[in-house]
């Protein structure tokens, strides 16, 4: 049993690609890197069967997606290529407990999040006034606002511009606004890009002023389903668990946890 790396995403698929297939809910964060990680691993059994991955993504945090603890383990005893003892690492809770635990290095936990996956929609109750639509090319200004208003509640540090970011999404139709009664935007919620079937809700944001009328439900309900329609066979999102109100909401819309995720950060 043993870890294998590249840095070549081609290379990881081939040897990944039926662990990858057989559960992309719990793998989607590798998925979901895999094109733009320095480094990707896979963990294999005696046997051959690939049972683990990860992914490490700039600037050298480790991201596990679906593996055995014994694999966490084992990395956190033989370490990544080159020796670097990463600062953070995040991924499905028990493997990360495991690698941060073996590591005997003093660790913190920084986030705690639930994963999700959308099953019988259920359409806002009561239903908030307005409507959904996609996003065009006007919205671009609005929406690089809102991102960075969203990066900053969320803990992240802004960036200085999201100009790129969200016209990727824009140009692709895969952000959706919520407009009030009066035609303003009010909302907004994002869906990733479609890979091995599964999508992530995310992006879903709502400024203060607008709060507590219903419109972050509409927009996620409705950018749920367009992805469902769109043929996406797993519609997923990530709720910070610190956060009742926003899981409660996904509940009501027909979403189910599927595991939960830790973030830890090595404190010595």
């Amino acid at each position: 049993m043993t870890w294998s790396f590249t840095d070549s995403a081609a290379a990881f698929r081939a040897a990944a690609a039926g662990h990858l297939a057989a559960d992309p809910a719990r793998n989607t964060a590798v998925l979901t890197l895999m094109d733009t990680a320095a480094l990707l691993g896979w963990w294999a059994e005696a046997d051959g069967r690939v049972t683990g991955v990860l992914a490490v993504a700039p600037p050298g945090v480790p991201a596990f997606g679906a593996v055995p603890e014994e694999a966490a383990r084992a990395l956190a005893r033989g370490g990544l290529p080159g020796g670097a003892e990463p600062a953070e690492v995040r991924g499905e809770t028990a493997a990360v407990e495991a690698y941060a635990e073996a590591t005997g290095r003093p660790w913190a936990p920084t986030v705690r999040m639930r994963l999700f996956r959308l099953g019988e929609p259920v359409p806002p109750d009561p239903a908030p006034e307005g409507r959904a639509r996609v996003a065009d090319e006007a919205d671009v200004p609005l929406v690089a606002a809102w991102t960075r208003e969203f990066a900053a509640a969320i803990g992240d540090e802004p960036a200085e511009d999201y100009t790129g970011f969200v016209t990727e999404r824009i140009s692709e139709g895969r952000l959706l606004l919520w407009e009030g009664p009066d035609g303003r935007p009010v909302s907004m919620a994002a869906v990733s890009r479609t890979i091995e079937g599964q999508a992530r809700v995310h992006l879903v944001h709502t400024p203060p002023a607008e709060r507590r009328r219903g419109y972050a439900a509409g927009v996620t309900d409705a950018v749920g389903r367009a992805a469902l329609d769109g043929g996406v066979a797993q519609v997923l999102l990530f709720t910070d668990l610190a956060n009742p109100t926003s899981n409660a909401l996904y509940r009501r819309l027909g979403y189910r946890p599927v595991t939960d995720h830790l973030g830890v950060r090595f404190t010595g």
